[in-house]
């Protein structure tokens, strides 16, 4: 067996602007595992800085070099490597890169595609994009742009001070799209009433508002709120999805695989979600084309009954580090066909975009 990894650094075709901070390059990790002649591909969703979350790309490589590394010499099913990656506290964009591999790996073996390796595949996803914050002109011809291009949802980035300025520009122009927001932990507990005025927008949810590990006082805002509430950070295992339904935290969750240490626990998540009435759908991370497939190949699922953030490549980058990246049509990503994740990856592009690797194993 061989692991080895590549920080790669891409330039984001138009600059991506949230509550904590604004993205042109989209630097991320790259795993590849050689074994008895399978070749796979993964990526972690972790960025070169903590802003949307605790762990960074140099927290990644040293959790993947020193503990998970040492798990995965078998290759075991990617719910066996979560069990023995227990001991090890949190870090779950990192054992979510590697259990993905494990999932691409497992599939490539019995020759399937990933998404049918999951179950209960569609055998395509329902796109909707997400829009960084700008300047209300600019959000609005993205907005213009991607319902002329069929997506079947349109999200808004906002934050505190802005919050009515983005939405009531963009109701003043589209006054009956489907439309929802993202906070990204943006407000406080004493901002309620300042959230509550979102109602008069007629969202399809507000996400995350309040704190990134928050329940309780999300759950108190859904009583006050008649916009429904979407959790995102807060929702980083299967437990604390049973947890935000147990206590009326949320009505629908984001579920990022990255985010809740790979596919197992996302699938689980979205069967605890509609389990509870509830709705869910599939986020992204800016992901290059490898990421992107795994996301893809979740949203296919048939628990997923929302669309999600998983644009086509070409709406982030210029050349993606794929051959064959995800192209959409009429709101729809179709998954690959190809065994595994399916895609093809471009080693001269990845190794023009690498700024960094090494081989772990």
């Amino acid at each position: 067996m061989k692991l080895s990894y590549f920080i790669v650094k891409m330039p984001l075709k138009v600059p991506f602007k949230t509550s904590f901070g604004t993205n042109i390059n989209k630097v991320g990790i790259v795993l590849k595992l050689e074994n008895d002649g399978i070749i796979s591909y993964s990526e972690s969703v972790t960025d070169e800085n903590p802003f949307y979350s605790y762990e960074d790309n140099d927290t990644a490589i040293h959790i993947i070099k020193n503990y998970l590394s040492e798990l995965i010499r078998d290759t075991p099913e990617p719910e066996e490597f979560l069990k023995r990656s227990k001991f090890i506290k949190g870090h779950n964009m990192a054992k979510g890169s590697v259990e993905m591999l494990l999932f691409d790996y497992h599939a490539r073996l019995n020759n399937m595609p990933l998404h049918k390796y999951l179950g209960k595949s569609r055998g395509y996803a329902d796109v909707g994009i997400s829009i960084g914050m700008d300047d209300i002109g600019n959000m609005i011809q993205r907005i213009d742009e991607g319902l002329k291009l069929g997506y079947k949802r349109i999200k808004v980035k906002i934050m505190k001070g802005k919050e009515e300025q983005i939405i009531g520009g963009i109701r003043d122009v589209y006054p009956d799209i489907s439309l929802s927001v993202d906070a990204n932990s943006d407000f406080t507990e004493k901002d309620f009433e300042l959230l509550k005025k979102l109602d008069r927008y007629n969202l399809a949810y507000i996400e995350q508002p309040l704190y990134n590990d928050d329940l309780i006082f999300h759950s108190k805002l859904a009583r006050e709120l008649s916009t429904p509430i979407c959790l995102d950070e807060s929702i980083t295992s299967p437990e604390k999805a049973e947890k935000a339904f147990e206590i009326g935290a949320c009505k629908i969750i984001n579920i990022k695989p990255g985010r809740v240490s790979g596919l197992y626990n996302s699938l689980k998540i979205a069967k605890i979600t509609r389990e509870n009435n509830g709705h869910v759908w599939i986020g992204g991370m800016l992901e290059t084309g490898i990421g992107r497939s795994y996301n893809v190949a979740m949203a296919s699922n048939e628990l997923i009954d929302y669309p999600g953030d998983t644009s086509p490549n070409s709406k982030y980058f210029e050349n993606d580090i794929v051959k064959n990246p995800y192209k959409m049509e009429n709101g729809v990503i179709k998954d690959n066909t190809g065994n595994g994740n399916g895609v093809i990856v471009d080693e001269n592009l990845l190794k023009k975009y690498s700024i960094g690797n090494g081989d772990i194993i």
